[in-house]
């Protein structure tokens, strides 16, 4: 984490939808940008570094877009680092816009990702052969179906647990304006009866395609005791944490992967969370098809493994309950891929903040952000609050 203090001053997201026709990449990025600044009440001018972030580039057939776009987004004379992480690359990139303020390099950073999917096809990209790898043909669904599969004969799962986390989701997204799917009439029967895809997974159960970006303004102590006292709430990061692990190896655990046990515990440890679930309000976890939160739950410490479906059927999950998962309706209502971890991150700090609006969590203190990307291979966390550190 560094010596110094760093804390969200603001967020910025654009509305998420399937097609963004009416803008190009630069400037869906740029809008992202000029919202998070005005929730920070700073200018581009006060920023000195500028960290970007997106999914591999054949999603989208523009290979290293960060170099055309760094005029349109402000990044001429400044700082400007690309992050890639695969679908984990939208909390990396906070991640790695927060280091470079914890340690002590800049007083202010703007981290940004987007994805516009319409402008290609990541299904189509995600089943390309690769040399030496093993191959998918069937997109992210095909890949983790088996996984899903695993978790249920080891848990005993019921069924539906993942009707249930879609319909809940879904629900949440409902409350959310910027959300892309607005589907407030969902019920468990109707994702029950949706078709199926990839058995067990259901065509309810999995994430959408969409075109947006969001984007996070990082400041140091003295930014965030400026904010705080013209009361504008800030984030405060208590800890961050990135772990890697290889995509095939023998004996592999793709249902709870080594390199999530092994990143939640070291967030854990830096934040001074002793009891995840006791002491941790709102988690914004990357669930792009709904069994992956029983599934999360476990390996990032919330319940013990073989029980994360034990919360989700309790109703624990949800707004309300003891841990409110995905209150802004995770990558199942949004998922422009490359963005889709920062959404998570930035929607961790909206909570601390007091800025949820709709889907606020009521005395949100601590959040958590997660994202993981390839073949569950990838993670990167962060824990916010909204009270400063005191390690």
């Amino acid at each position: 984490m560094g010596k110094n203090r760093a804390a969200i001053l603001g967020t910025g997201q654009t509305k998420y939808v399937a097609k963004r026709h009416d803008v190009t990449m630069s400037g869906m990025v740029r809008e992202a940008i000029d919202a998070a600044l005005a929730d920070a009440q700073v200018s581009i001018d006060d920023i000195d570094a500028i960290v970007i972030g997106k999914a591999p580039d054949l999603f989208e057939g523009v290979m290293m877009p960060e170099l055309f776009m760094a005029e349109s987004i402000g990044a001429v004379g400044k700082r400007l680092i690309r992050v890639h992480t695969a679908g984990s690359v939208g909390g990396s990139t906070a991640n790695v816009a927060s280091t470079l303020v914890s340690g002590g390099i800049h007083r202010r950073v703007v981290a940004v990702s987007w994805e516009k999917q319409s402008e290609s096809n990541a299904m189509w990209a995600l089943s390309l052969p690769v040399p030496f790898t093993k191959p998918v043909g069937a997109g992210a669904g095909g890949f983790f179906a088996p996984h899903v599969r695993a978790y249920i004969r080891r848990s005993g799962a019921p069924l539906d647990t993942g009707a249930i986390v879609a319909t809940k989701d879904r629900r949440n997204g409902a409350l959310n304006p910027l959300a892309h799917l607005q589907q407030s009439d969902i019920t468990v029967d109707k994702v029950m009866n949706s078709q199926m895809l990839w058995d067990p997974i259901r065509y309810d159960e999995t994430c959408p395609s969409s075109d947006g970006a969001c984007a996070v303004v990082i400041g140091d102590e003295q930014a965030a005791d400026d904010a705080v006292a013209q009361g504008n709430p800030v984030a405060w990061v208590h800890a961050t944490a990135m772990r890697t692990e290889p995509l095939f190896f023998a004996h592999r655990n793709v249902v709870s992967p080594q390199a999530s046990r092994d990143a939640a515990a070291a967030l854990w440890k830096a934040g001074g969370i002793s009891n995840p679930l006791e002491e941790i309000d709102a988690a914004e976890i990357y669930v792009p098809f709904s069994w992956f939160e029983p599934m999360w739950l476990e390996s990032l410490g919330f319940a013990p493994e073989g029980e994360g479906w034990k919360l989700t059927q309790a109703g624990e999950t949800a707004i309300g309950g003891k841990l409110p998962v995905n209150a802004s309706g995770g990558v199942l209502s949004s998922n422009p891929i490359g963005a889709s971890g920062m959404i998570r991150f930035a929607e961790a700090a909206i909570q601390v903040m007091g800025k949820g609006g709709a889907h606020q969590v009521e005395g949100a203190r601590k959040a958590l952000g997660h994202a993981y990307g390839g073949g569950s291979q990838y993670f990167s966390m962060w824990l916010v609050g909204a009270d400063k550190p005191t390690h």
